[in-house]
């Protein structure tokens, strides 16, 4: 679904002597496996422990204001999450279940934390399941494609269903916020995050994740009236020659963001095909950003997909500076710009992309 790195937010300090929060656990079945602990503004751990007699703990500097680390278990995908204060916070953990916790002594923020976690612990297997099934269709089995675009479709509407039902329960929880900025944003309209995000207590839409919302807000409704310029950006095409956003000025270009193991973003690639040879002589053409590590991978995806149009990634996954710079934290995404550079649609799927194309490519 989403890692825990969110690029556009920083984490502050103060200058003077860190008061510290004490977060400790024990872990059952990891004995001799390296525990991590992140910030939500780093790809690189602030500390790392090695389990010893199944117990864990570190110290985290008390932060100005809320904000959200992770301890990443070796081996194990997903992290636990907590949120930074005052109030010491207890994890009572085995292995086999991590990050989902058996017991948690700590405030309420930390218990919606691990709330959070625990109900969409199934969604995370089942974006896992779908991944595998997805690269497993034949490129020309359409019928396959099919079956699998409905099985993607009822998935998202399962994940905003469950969203909206714990934001609903926990109005002055961060782990709402955090659920409606990296579960949410890409798969809600921006009207309904707007009144989702208005529904939340007062002191966390004025928390640093929540002026972030409201500066996506802001941007949306920008791009909504014509009046939001793309970010112009850099990366490397797959023959690393660097390819710059404005080289397109003058033409529709979609900003496709997509990678070889999202298994939505593969079942979603024949509807930009199609409308990529439909429009492709009218002024519009497709930049694709690929949130892939695995350059093989990326490169063997593009051919099986048959995607013609320029393509660019920096090998970085869920930190591609691309995707940070558009604020992407669930693929798939996309940007229609026009000749000018303004942003004039997003998050085009299905049908609803030859729709608007045919709307502006009369």
């Amino acid at each position: 679904m989403k890692q825990l790195v969110t690029g556009t937010l920083a984490v502050l300090f103060s200058c003077a002597a860190f008061a510290q929060q004490e977060v400790s656990g024990t872990l059952t079945g990891a004995e001799g496996k390296k525990l991590y602990l992140y910030s939500d503004d780093d790809n690189n751990p602030k500390d790392s422990i090695s389990l010893k007699g199944d117990k864990f703990s570190f110290k985290v500097p008390e932060a100005k204001s809320l904000s959200i680390y992770a301890v990443v278990l070796e081996g194990v995908q997903n992290p636990l999450l907590f949120v930074t204060g005052k109030e010491p916070v207890h994890y009572t953990l085995d292995a086999q279940s991590f990050p989902v916790a058996t017991a948690v002594k700590g405030n309420e923020d930390n218990k919606a934390m691990q709330a959070y976690q625990k109900t969409f612990l199934a969604l995370i297997e089942r974006a896992q399941v779908l991944n595998v099934e997805a690269s497993k269709i034949a490129s020309d089995d359409e019928a396959a494609k099919n079956a699998f675009r409905a099985k993607a479709s009822l998935f998202n509407e399962d994940v905003v269903n469950a969203g909206k039902d714990f934001i609903k329960g926990h109005p002055k929880q961060l782990a709402s916020l955090w659920i409606l900025v990296n579960e949410l944003r890409n798969r809600l309209e921006p009207d309904d995050f707007e009144n989702i995000f208005n529904s939340l207590n007062q002191p966390l839409k004025e928390s640093k994740y929540g002026l972030a919302a409201t500066k996506y807000l802001r941007s949306v409704k920008g791009e909504t009236e014509g009046g939001g310029i793309a970010s112009d950006f850099t990366q490397d095409d797959i023959n690393g020659k660097p390819v710059k956003l404005s080289s397109f000025r003058g033409k529709y270009v979609l900003v496709d963001f997509w990678a070889s193991w999202c298994g939505p973003c593969r079942a979603e690639n024949p509807n930009v095909v199609k409308a990529f040879e439909r429009f492709k002589d009218k002024n519009f053409t497709i930049l694709g950003v690929s949130l892939d590590q695995d350059k093989d991978r990326w490169l063997g995806a593009v051919k099986k997909d048959n995607l013609q149009w320029t393509q660019v990634s920096d090998l970085k996954g869920w930190g591609n500076e691309v995707a940070q710079l558009y604020g992407v934290n669930a693929i798939p995404a996309n940007f229609l710009i026009d000749p000018k550079g303004n942003i004039i649609a997003r998050n085009l799927r299905g049908r609803a992309l030859e729709a608007k194309l045919e709307q502006i490519l009369k």
